[in-house]
């Protein structure tokens, strides 16, 4: 399941009156949004609102009727066995990500960022960003993971030639398991301004 998809359903079981709107839905062959706002003691907009998202989720179907001059849906639950099953590697683009690897990068000139290291260490701790210009600009903290913080250390300086990412891995002598955590990094030190990617 798509997390989008997943989120949006467990965004509506989360809802405090999901347990008793969806028991109405179950034991009433049809519901009107009128009809389940009155026996919930909900505004209408808001048990409209609810059917229409599991309308969209397919868990209900609905069917446009007349009676007196307007018409209105009514609601037949269709589907009595809800499962969000998400595959959380789904949210990584591994594909990207192998590419990824192969990127030549270095430090950015004058990035204005700051990077904590240890006395005596091989590792940086923590770097610090400034992001935005005036008295917009805000300062965040970033804490790095150990292979995080020795693969910084050997980023190439601004003035040094670009290194492919796979290559200063190995240079900080860390395992190939630990790249999805130094990519992840990466993407955001480029969004930020601390990394340059070679074009």
């Amino acid at each position: 399941m798509h997390f989008d998809k997943a989120s949006n359903i467990a965004s509506l079981l989360a809802k405090g009156f999901a347990r008793d709107f969806l028991r109405l839905l179950v034991t009433h062959r049809n519901i009107s949004a009128s009809e389940a706002a009155s026996r919930l003691d909900l505004h209408i907009q808001t048990a409209q609102d609810f059917l229409e998202r599991l309308y969209n989720e397919k868990i209900v179907i609905r069917e446009e009727v007349t009676e007196g001059k307007r018409p209105y849906f009514r609601y037949e639950l269709v589907k009595r066995d809800i499962k969000i099953d998400l595959d959380l590697n789904s949210l990584v683009d591994r594909g990207y990500e192998h590419s990824l690897k192969n990127h030549l990068i270095r430090e950015r000139k004058n990035s204005g960022a700051i990077f904590n290291t240890p006395a005596s260490q091989d590792y940086i701790t923590s770097l610090i960003v400034f992001m935005g210009k005036g008295r917009n600009r805000k300062e965040r903290k970033i804490n790095l993971t150990r292979p995080q913080g020795r693969f910084l250390f050997h980023l190439p300086f601004p003035g040094s030639d670009h290194a492919r990412i796979i290559d200063i891995v190995k240079k900080a002598e860390l395992a190939e398991s630990s790249l999805p955590e130094i990519l992840d990094l990466v993407k955001d030190l480029v969004n930020f301004g601390v990394i340059e990617k070679k074009k």
